[in-house]
């Protein structure tokens, strides 16, 4: 395409942007509002999925060691467990330790001032990489030499998986009809445009015009609306989440809920938002053009 014809066309979509002011405008912020109900929701769900993660750490494993074994041979048991692939972390408890940890956790520690440590079996404390696989992991730790017990929350855990799974499905159909909703819209802007021009677009088929020479200004002016619709969002979603940080931050004394930086996703959802702005708009445009290039 000649150097001149590209600029043709920028300014024909330029121009269409600014000829059909209200309506753009229209487009654009109702594409943002879109996108940043798209935005919010998946960054909730990233906060929710996050927090699941961190409660799944503490979803530990005690793995119980035999009790006729001493405190050192317990603790060789550690390198075996270390090398089953889905473990995170194996942390000895001695016998001692255990006792400890029981005492502290009662209401009245006086009357378990007398108690034997003998009574308590050395124990590792386990966490695992990924807890789906809690089963298979424990049947495998099941099968080292020295391991008596092994005590996991399966129900925790799965628990766990269908708030995830129905997290998911949740967000994937709200985006997914959030996201048709915003290609409707920019189509609907781009058609309005051609049909103040479908005159003009039947002579330019008639005097030879391509498809594509016909196509490119209407791309370009979806691709403007997507894009402007797009920074615009990213900039209010960056602003809103700060705020609901700050407000979080401040009124949960207890630390109850905790959010990621926003710093932390700047770049994924910057991507993201680009994404969807360039496919919405070129993708609504190219939508609604399809029937006019039939004339």
């Amino acid at each position: 395409m000649k150097k001149n014809n590209i600029g043709y066309l920028l300014r024909e979509g330029i121009r269409s942007v600014f000829l059909h002011g209200f309506m753009s405008f229209a487009a654009i912020w109702v594409t943002v509002a879109c996108l940043l109900i798209m935005g919010t929701f998946s960054l909730v769900l990233y906060n929710l999925n996050e927090m699941i993660l961190d409660l799944e750490k503490d979803n530990q494993v005690l793995v119980y060691i035999d009790e006729t074994y001493s405190e050192a041979e317990a603790k060789s048991v550690g390198s075996q467990l270390n090398m089953i692939a889905n473990i995170h972390d194996a942390r000895f408890m001695s016998r001692g330790e255990a006792l400890n940890s029981f005492v502290a956790e009662q209401q009245d520690e006086a009357l378990f001032e007398g108690l034997d440590s003998s009574t308590f079996r050395d124990r590792f404390v386990v966490s695992m990489e990924n807890n789906d696989l809690m089963k298979q992991t424990c049947e495998e730790i099941k099968k080292i030499e020295g391991v008596s017990d092994v005590q996991a929350h399966y129900e925790i855990a799965e628990g766990f998986q269908m708030i995830q799974r129905m997290l998911n499905i949740a967000s994937m159909i709200i985006i997914a009809v959030l996201f048709v909703v915003s290609v409707l819209i920019i189509s609907n802007t781009v058609k309005l445009a051609m049909y103040d021009r479908k005159e003009e677009i039947s002579i330019m088929k008639m005097v030879g015009a391509t498809n594509g020479f016909i196509r490119w200004p209407f791309v370009v002016e979806g691709f403007i609306l997507g894009f402007v619709a797009s920074v615009l969002a990213f900039f209010l979603q960056w602003g809103l989440y700060n705020f609901l940080e700050n407000q979080i931050t401040s009124l949960d004394t207890l630390h109850l809920f905790t959010m990621v930086p926003f710093v932390e996703v700047v770049e994924l959802v910057a991507v993201c938002y680009a994404a969807v702005g360039f496919f919405v708009g070129v993708f609504g445009s190219l939508l609604s053009i399809r029937k006019f290039l039939k004339v």
